[in-house]
């Protein structure tokens, strides 16, 4: 049997509907969709590249505490809001893995649990 470990949430959501920030079975990495929340759970901005690098660097921060890193991301989803500049969005992406180039789609949707959300990133992850 694989090992498993389990990064819990610093949020409110993972303990209401019984899920965590990411886990980690064997090598494989699978992080949950991370947005704009701070540490203390508060949305900072509304601009869509900036939510977009806070969303993340949370999945950075669920990487790590899994034993990972975002070189080891080979696949990721980022679902954007109606009110947000996709290619904003698309530039924070790219900043943060340009060189890695994990399988990436983009998914538009209307509805996120905040109106203030522009953005929410997953992520999964192959350890060595």
């Amino acid at each position: 049997m694989l090992e498993r470990k389990t990064v819990l949430g610093r949020g409110k959501y993972g303990k209401i509907m019984g899920f965590s920030e990411a886990t980690r079975v064997g090598k494989f990495v699978y992080v949950a969709g991370h947005n704009a929340h701070n540490e203390n759970g508060e949305i900072t901005t509304i601009d869509s590249y900036e939510q977009t690098v806070i969303a993340i660097k949370n999945v950075e921060r669920a990487l790590r505490e899994a034993g990972s890193s975002l070189q080891d991301v080979v696949k990721t989803r980022v679902y954007v809001g109606p009110s947000t500049d996709w290619r904003a969005v698309q530039k924070a992406h790219r900043e943060f893995f340009g060189k890695v180039k994990p399988c990436s789609t983009f998914l538009f949707t209307n509805f996120f649990s905040d109106p203030r959300l522009m953005v929410e990133v997953e992520a999964e992850a192959l350890v060595e």
